[in-house]
């Protein structure tokens, strides 16, 4: 179980150099039973893992908002995601290590493919980060790149 608070930044990425500085990847499909910003719950299979995940709204610089996750039976996984119907968000995440912190590297699949954004966690919201070269604009704070948003509106329909 994970609980207490999440403060984490956001970047587009730039260019696939990650993928050779990656020490792990996965596949993580997930999907949302609600996606008020006030009370976002998600579900997801990571590994043959279940998970289950309820985040407060995010504070006003994008940063930080709580953050509870608990393991869960991966048939329940499996059953709650089929009531997320056809939102699913789908993506492989790669792992890469910069100086003292590790970047989520998500490269998004089906309507959200082409979108790659890489996250890391922090201690506070004014610590210092190594930027990677294949780091490029910071999105911390932009809805649109919230998964939960993106399992609304993915990002293959953002130019339509």
């Amino acid at each position: 179980m994970i609980s207490g608070m999440e403060i984490e930044r956001k970047f587009l990425v730039v260019s696939e150099d990650y993928r050779e500085a990656a020490y792990d990847q996965n596949r993580i499909v997930q999907g949302f039973l609600n996606t008020d910003p006030d009370r976002t719950v998600r579900v997801r299979i990571k590994e043959e893992k279940g998970y289950i995940t309820i985040k407060g709204r995010t504070d006003q610089g994008g940063t930080s908002r709580m953050e509870w996750e608990y393991l869960i039976d991966i048939n329940d996984a499996r059953g709650l995601l089929q009531l997320c119907g056809d939102t699913l968000v789908d993506k492989t995440r790669y792992l890469v290590k910069s100086g003292k912190h590790v970047f989520e590297v998500d490269e998004f699949l089906d309507l959200n493919n082409g979108l790659v954004v890489a996250e890391v966690e922090l201690k506070s919201p004014e610590e210092k980060i190594i930027r990677p070269p294949w780091l490029g604009k910071e999105v911390t704070g932009d809805p649109k790149y919230y998964n939960a948003q993106l399992s609304k509106i993915p990002y293959l329909q953002w130019n339509l």
